[in-house]
C-alpha cells in the first residue's frame, strides 16, 4: 500500500513538471529562444524589417518630434529621423524639403560658375589708334570733345563692359574704333583689389550651401538638426555681411575713414548675430519674426554707405547704377523676409502648399535672385575702380 502511494506522488509530480514546461514552450518567445523553430526566427526578421521600412516613410505634422516641428500650416510629408544614408539619398525623393533643398543647392552651382567666369574677366582699356587721334584732336579744336579711352571685360563666353559712348561730336572714325576696338590696340591696366568681390561670392556660396544641407540632412537628429541650423544662420549671417564688403571698399576706396568704420560695423554685427544664434532659443517657432527682423536689421543697415554714396559720387554713373543694382537686392530680400514671416501662402491654405509653393520655397528664390543682382553691381564697381583709382 505504501509503495502504491508514493508511486501516485512520483506520477503526479512528473505530470506537473510537464504542464509546467508546455506553458513555458508554449510562450513564442521561449519556443523561438528553445526550440529555434525556423518559422518564428522568419517572423521576427519580417517585423525588424517593417520596423525599419516604417522609420523610413513620410510622416504627418502631428507624427514629428518636437524639434521638427517648424510651421504647422504646412501638414504632411516630412522626414523623421532617418539614418544620414536614407536622409541623403532622399535628395532625390519627394518630400516637403525636396525644392527647398535644389534651390540653393542649383544657385551655389551658379554661383560657383559666377565665380570662375568673373576670375577670367580681363580688364583692358583701349585706346583709338593713331589716325583717329590726329582727327579727334582736329575736331576738339573746333569744340568737339571726343572719348578716346573705353574699358571692358573680357573673357572665354562672356563679356562685361563699361563703355562710355563717344560724345556727339566725335568723328565717325573714333565712333568705330570705339565701337569696336582691335585686339592689338588695347593693353592691361593695373586692376584694383578684388578680395571684396570674392568675399562677396564665398559668402553667397557657403549661404546657399549650409542652407541646401540644413533642409536635407535636419531630419536625421536633434543634435544635427541643432548644428545644422546654426551653420544655416551663420551662412545667412555671412551673406549679409560680404554684401557691404563691395559696396563700401570700393565706393569708399581713397577714403580710409569711412571705409573702416562701415567695414568694422558690419562685420562686428555679423559676429554678435553669429553668437545670438548659438543660443537654443533662437531657433525655437515663437521667435521666427525675431530671426526675420534681426536680419532684416542688419541688412537695413546698408542704406548708410548708400546714402553716404550718392551724397559724394552721386553724379556718377556708377553710383547711380550700383545703386539701382542694391535698391533691387534689397527688394528681393526684404519681400523674402516678410513671406518667411508671415509664412504665406501655406497660412491660407493649409496642406495645399505642402510640396510646392510655400513660403520657404519662395523665400529661396527670392534670395538667389537678391544675390544675383548684387553680382552685377559688383561687376560695375570693379569696372568703374579699374579705371580710376586713388
Amino acid at each position: 500500500m505504501a509503495s502504491t502511494v508514493t508511486l501516485l506522488e512520483k506520477t503526479t509530480t512528473a505530470f506537473r513538471s510537464d504542464d509546467v514546461a508546455d506553458k513555458a514552450l508554449g510562450s513564442p518567445t521561449m519556443k523561438h529562444l528553445l526550440l529555434g523553430r525556423s518559422k518564428g526566427a522568419g517572423d521576427t526578421v519580417d517585423m525588424a524589417k517593417r520596423c525599419c521600412e516604417h522609420r523610413h516613410e513620410l510622416v504627418s505634422y502631428d507624427a514629428l518630434p518636437e524639434f521638427l516641428k517648424h510651421n504647422e500650416f504646412i501638414l504632411d510629408y516630412y522626414r523623421s529621423e532617418w539614418p544620414v544614408k536614407q536622409a541623403l539619398l532622399s535628395a532625390f525623393a519627394v518630400h516637403n524639403e525636396t525644392i527647398n533643398v535644389w534651390t540653393h543647392l542649383i544657385g551655389f552651382f551658379v554661383f560657383l560658375a559666377l565665380t570662375v567666369c568673373a576670375a577670367t574677366m580681363v580688364p583692358t582699356e583701349t585706346s583709338v589708334s593713331h589716325s583717329a587721334t590726329s582727327t579727334a584732336l582736329t575736331h576738339n579744336s573746333t569744340g568737339g570733345n571726343p572719348m578716346i579711352l573705353t574699358s571692358s571685360y573680357t573673357t572665354v563666353g562672356a563679356a562685361v563692359a563699361m563703355q562710355a559712348p563717344p560724345t556727339r561730336n566725335a568723328s565717325f572714325l573714333v565712333e568705330q574704333e570705339l565701337a569696336a576696338p582691335s585686339p592689338s590696340s588695347g593693353h592691361i591696366i593695373h586692376r584694383v583689389a578684388r578680395w571684396p568681390f570674392y568675399a562677396y561670392l564665398c559668402g553667397a556660396m557657403f549661404c546657399l550651401l549650409m542652407s541646401s544641407a540644413c533642409h536635407l540632412l535636419s531630419c536625421h537628429s536633434e543634435h544635427a538638426s541643432y548644428v545644422l541650423l546654426r551653420l544655416d544662420y551663420a551662412g545667412i549671417t555671412g551673406l549679409i555681411v560680404t554684401s557691404f564688403y563691395p559696396l563700401v571698399y570700393y565706393t569708399f576706396l581713397c577714403d580710409p575713414f569711412p571705409l573702416s568704420l562701415y567695414l568694422g560695423f558690419i562685420t562686428v554685427s555679423g559676429a554678435a548675430a553669429v553668437a545670438v544664434s548659438l543660443l537654443p532659443v533662437f531657433e525655437s517657432p515663437g521667435l521666427r519674426w525675431a530671426r526675420a527682423a534681426l536680419f532684416a536689421c542688419m541688412g537695413a543697415s546698408g542704406l548708410v554707405p548708400i546714402a553716404h554714396k550718392l551724397l559724394v559720387f552721386g553724379a556718377r554713373p556708377e553710383a547711380v547704377q550700383t545703386t539701382g543694382y542694391e535698391m533691387a537686392m534689397g527688394g528681393f530680400y526684404l519681400a523674402g523676409v516678410v513671406v518667411y514671416g508671415a509664412r504665406v501662402p501655406e497660412r491660407w491654405m493649409p496642406g495645399r502648399f505642402d510640396l510646392v509653393g510655400h513660403s520657404h520655397q519662395l523665400f529661396h528664390a527670392l534670395v538667389i535672385a537678391g544675390a544675383y543682382a548684387h553680382y552685377h553691381a559688383g561687376l560695375v564697381y570693379l569696372s568703374w575702380r579699374d579705371m580710376e583709382q586713388c
